[in-house]
């Protein structure tokens, strides 16, 4: 399956998600661990799309999301800051996702800097993210 960039934004835009997930780790700094994602799933029917998105983008995972649902996943910050975030610099999102991505970027730029490693960033980064997805008032 031969995949157009613009085909994968509008894709993306629908189905994709930017994610930012904090969870305790008492060894890290902080105290906690801020896990970024860039995720799109599908039914299993359609895992084909999840195996031409890896391919288009050299990197991430296909795996099993829950029950009969399928994941492809960027989880590595140097493909994400490297791969993910130029491509949709380039090729905008249309939607109010583009919003998330903004915060998404955001993010990855503080844990470039080690910032995630700190009470103060972390914090930054827990109120970015309350503004993220569901988050967002609409």
């Amino acid at each position: 399956m031969n995949l157009e960039s613009q085909w994968i934004t509008g894709f993306v835009d629908g189905e994709g998600c930017f994610h930012i997930g904090i969870s305790r780790h008492p060894e890290m700094k902080a105290g906690y661990q801020v896990l970024p994602e860039f995720v799109v799933v599908q039914h299993e029917r359609d895992i084909q799309v999840l195996y031409a998105l890896k391919s288009f983008f050299g990197c991430g995972r296909v795996v099993n999301n829950h029950g009969d649902r399928k994941a492809f996943r960027v989880r590595k910050l140097e493909h994400m800051m490297e791969i993910i975030v130029p491509f949709f610099e380039k090729h905008e999102l249309k939607t109010k996702k583009r919003l998330d991505f903004i915060c998404f970027r955001k993010v990855l730029q503080m844990m470039q800097r080690n910032e995630h490693l700190e009470e103060a960033g972390l914090e930054r980064i827990r109120r970015i993210k309350a503004r993220m997805n569901r988050g967002r008032i609409r």
